[in-house]
């Protein structure tokens, strides 16, 4: 699938591919460093969030994944759908008189990474630039 214009590819998925890990993990991480631990309704988006981000980059086609059996476009299609999923659950779930700002933080990141995201990993870009 050729990159369209009207994009603008400005991360490549070098970059993406540790990101996606370091998100993951951090999604993973934040309801204990926040102070709001897993028992609650706030920690859930995030638990889930953080672990399917970990399953994404792990299939994903890019430098990162270790089965490269996603490709980048549905890769980023789910990122930003994961992003505004939640960026919204604040509301959506009822929990946003409690933790509201590091769910609108992760989404909103999550959605401006998949944007901004080449589509096709730099080693496929290199290869057919070659031939």
């Amino acid at each position: 699938m050729p990159e369209t214009p009207c994009r603008p590819y400005v991360l490549p998925t070098r970059v993406h591919a540790p990101l996606d890990y370091l998100l993951g993990a951090l999604l993973l991480a934040a309801p204990w460093l926040l102070g709001f631990g897993s028992a609650t309704r706030a920690a859930a988006p995030l638990l889930g969030g953080g672990a399917l981000l970990l399953l994404l980059a792990l299939l994903s086609d890019h430098e990162g994944g270790a089965l490269k059996r996603l490709q980048m476009p549905a890769h980023l299609w789910i990122e930003a759908l994961l992003g505004v999923a939640l960026a919204v659950s604040p509301w959506a779930l009822g929990f946003d008189r409690t933790a509201w700002l590091p769910h609108l933080i992760a989404g909103l990141l999550l959605v401006v990474l998949a944007f901004f995201t080449h589509t096709i990993p730099g080693y496929e870009r290199r290869r057919t630039r070659s031939s």
